[in-house]
């Protein structure tokens, strides 16, 4: 079977938003919509999810880690999800997803990024004219 899509994904075992990212499921979101809005929709994005666990949540800095344990092995995930301002007062948010375990993950960090995006802008409303263009606005905020 020939393989289909993105093959750098499916050989590592991390996905990480970035602007400048071929993979459209990792360009991360620029909304124009209110900070406390996606707060609150990755907060119930995240407890919609019976294997999502909230480990951390931090909203004066903007930072969300959850523990992601997938269906069939059980393996445990590491989610992290940045929210913040940008520069020009818009709501920027970034995710990391990584497996804990050293394995190849056959594209499941960066489908778990897409899928959670796809889940946020229903939960917020994120209609035309709500997401901007990543590549213009964002600024990655990853501190450490």
């Amino acid at each position: 079977m020939a393989t289909v899509g993105r093959p750098q994904a499916q050989a590592t075992n991390r996905a990480e938003t970035d602007p400048s990212s071929d993979d459209p499921r990792l360009l991360g979101r620029t909304y124009a919509i209110p900070f406390d809005a996606v707060w609150r929709g990755c907060l119930k994005l995240i407890n919609e999810r019976s294997r999502w666990s909230v480990l951390q949540a931090d909203d004066l800095v903007g930072f969300i880690r959850v523990r992601c344990t997938t269906m069939v092995f059980r393996f445990e995930d590491d989610l992290e999800i940045r929210i913040v301002l940008d520069e020009h007062g818009l709501t920027r948010v970034d995710v990391r997803s990584k497996a804990r375990k050293a394995r190849a993950d056959l594209g499941l960090q960066a489908r778990r990024v897409g899928r959670l995006f796809t889940r946020l802008d229903q939960l917020v409303g994120a209609g035309p004219g709500k997401i901007l263009d990543p590549r213009e606005t964002a600024r990655l905020m990853w501190q450490a």
